[in-house]
């Protein structure tokens, strides 16, 4: 499938060898494994970086062989984010680079980036919305000063 703004395919990623069961490397248990997904969701952090805290430093290479998701964990416990992790990233990218054009008002590379990076959180907006994620009143608000074109 090709790339959503540049018409090309990109390199072909690797995937992960198929398992039936952990590692044998691995000593933690399923139940250790969710304690410590809780642990670091309480020091506030995101599913993507729990993730390779424990692929680092514990040595899972994924929670998904012991039939857990960490999101799953998280919903439970009750600690999920507010947002999904994906769109509170596009948010914060988004901010970046509003905030290079408060430096830089004529990029103009850098307006079409903001351009994309913000129809990509209103497709994904919609997506939550409809998946009800997200509030369905909630709305990304913009900031249309650097959309100005003259």
């Amino acid at each position: 499938m090709a790339r959503m703004y540049s018409r090309k395919h990109g390199k072909s990623g690797s995937t992960r060898p198929y398992r039936e069961e952990p590692p044998k490397w691995v000593d933690m248990s399923p139940d250790d494994i969710e304690k410590k997904v809780i642990e670091l969701g309480k020091e506030g952090l995101d599913p993507s970086e729990i993730g390779e805290v424990l692929r680092d430093q514990y040595g899972v290479p994924s929670v998904k062989y012991f039939d857990l998701k960490i999101t799953d964990i998280l919903e439970e416990k009750g600690l999920e984010p507010k947002l999904p992790e994906d769109l509170r990233k596009l948010m914060d990218r988004a901010q970046k680079i509003r905030e290079h054009l408060e430096d830089n008002p004529g990029d103009s590379s850098a307006i079409h980036g903001l351009e994309q990076t913000e129809s990509k959180i209103r497709r994904l907006s919609k997506y939550y919305r409809k998946e009800e994620k997200i509030p369905e009143d909630w709305k990304y608000e913009t900031e249309k000063e650097f959309h100005k074109r003259e």
